[in-house]
């Protein structure tokens, strides 16, 4: 088992979630307060996404972007700013014409991607190893423009977290690593439960978790109800943790949760097992991170 667990939170998400639980953080200030208060509460990491202050649906904006990590980095509580670069990958076809989308539709470059990661510099950003059926639609990642966005995350110096979905994802990560496009030893997130992406289980993680690097570290989430049970099972199969609204709404069925609720729950499972949870610094060292002013740890 990882007895020093490096805790994500996910701070809010893409998700049409907002409707469903007002402790989802909407505007730049609610999501940066939500994610200092993780990191009192003991979070490492702090996952980041924008939304549309006016609609709370999911944003590209840059300068939203900006104003959360100013937030964060000016605070006196310290977390590792991971930020999301994901991007614009939703795709449902159109039942007229497939060839084109339907509305909700959201397509991003590799470059529009990297762009809030090119400007912030922080000290983490992920790369979603593939495309994936998400639900009801498609997220798309081709191999030609991760490898282009993987380029881009090198050059930075910003650190990916490889995000994979389902196994074909760690295959493609590998030979990302294989290709020399990932520096330093890889960061792999397992992210599971995602209809239609690898299950949330003890068997299908002991099974991804055999198929990266022994000099590579993860660590992997569940959604919804197998969010707690996921951070056991990482805990206990040598990983770290993720925790967070965007995975998961709810403290216990019927109760409502917050980012902070969430992350403290996990740091007492984690404790219970006998581990403790890194410090930012402590991570910093242990991953070969930027600072947060754009040096080397």
């Amino acid at each position: 088992m990882n007895r020093n667990v490096i805790l994500s939170c996910a701070v809010t998400g893409a998700g049409e979630t907002t409707e469903k639980s007002p402790h989802v953080p909407v505007t730049p200030k609610e999501i940066a307060d939500s994610a200092i208060k993780a990191a009192k509460a003991g979070a490492t990491i702090a996952h980041v996404h924008v939304r549309d202050p006016e609609t709370g649906k999911l944003s590209h904006d840059v300068k939203l972007f900006q104003e959360v990590v100013e937030r964060i980095r000016e605070a006196d509580t310290d977390v590792i700013i991971n930020v999301t670069a994901g991007g614009g990958g939703d795709w449902i076809p159109s039942e007229t014409n497939p060839a084109t989308g339907a509305e909700g539709t959201d397509m991003q470059t590799p470059e529009e991607r990297h762009e809030p990661v090119g400007l912030l510099l922080p000290e983490i950003c992920t790369l979603d190893c593939g495309s994936v059926n998400f639900g009801d639609q498609v997220y798309i990642s081709p191999t030609d423009w991760l490898r282009k966005q993987a380029k881009l995350i090198k050059d930075s110096g910003v650190k990916p977290e490889l995000e994979c979905f389902d196994t074909g994802h760690i295959r493609f990560a590998n030979q990302l690593v294989k290709e020399g496009l990932i520096e330093g030893d890889p960061m792999f997130q397992f992210c599971l439960g995602i209809p239609w992406g690898a299950d949330a289980d003890a068997e299908t993680l002991a099974y991804m978790r055999t198929r990266i690097s022994e000099r590579a570290t993860w660590a992997a989430f569940g959604i919804g109800r197998m969010q707690m049970p996921m951070v056991a099972e990482s805990v206990l199969q040598g990983g770290n943790v993720r925790v967070g609204l965007e995975d998961n709404l709810y403290l216990k069925k019927g109760t409502l949760a917050t980012n902070e609720q969430l992350v403290d729950k996990a740091v007492g499972i984690i404790q219970s097992l006998g581990a403790d949870v890194m410090s930012p610094a402590e991570a910093r060292s242990f991953l070969n991170l930027r600072n947060p002013n754009g040096k080397a740890e």
